[in-house]
């Protein structure tokens, strides 16, 4: 029996606080401590991007990371991609572009894409398919979820 781990960290910009086991992964105590069920176990190797976070704003996959690694962090999950009742832009065009099924992977999706319109507003098809290839889906065949992260990217430009 180990003895658990007291970790702060801020997660969507929220100050929290939780004890884990130290062999506990940052997924389980997002899913499992802080009732953040939205980022997904789909590997538990770091292979499919189902689980992806940002941790102080470079993209992981929350399945390879311990939660006693997220001490003093800034987490960012899928549950903060939406500002309050409002969808993110990249949100609305998912469901307008129908690049979504069965939603498993959607959450890393949404969360890389972000990731990546924050860091390149204005990328091209292939930096965008290039930056989502760690993210695999089983359902889409992707060409959907390529437009949708290139439209939304338009529009934000267009909103700036």
């Amino acid at each position: 029996m180990s003895n658990k781990i007291h970790v702060s960290t801020k997660v969507n910009g929220d100050a929290v606080e939780f004890l884990c086991d130290p062999r506990e992964t940052l997924l389980d105590v997002l899913r499992d401590r802080l009732n953040l069920t939205g980022a997904k176990e789909g590997c538990g190797t770091g292979d499919c991007g189902a689980c992806s976070v940002t941790v102080d704003g470079r993209l992981i996959c929350s399945c390879l990371m311990l939660g006693a690694e997220a001490e003093g962090k800034e987490i960012g999950t899928i549950e903060g991609v939406a500002e309050g009742g409002e969808l993110h832009p990249l949100q609305r065009k998912f469901i307008e572009h129908a690049a979504l099924q069965c939603g498993v992977c959607t959450p890393g999706i949404l969360v890389a894409a972000k990731n990546l319109l924050e860091k390149n507003p204005d990328p091209t098809e292939e930096q965008v398919r290039y930056w989502l290839a760690g993210n695999l889906c089983r359902c889409t065949g992707y060409d959907k979820i390529i437009r949708a992260v290139l439209d939304a990217a338009e529009e934000m430009r267009g909103a700036a």
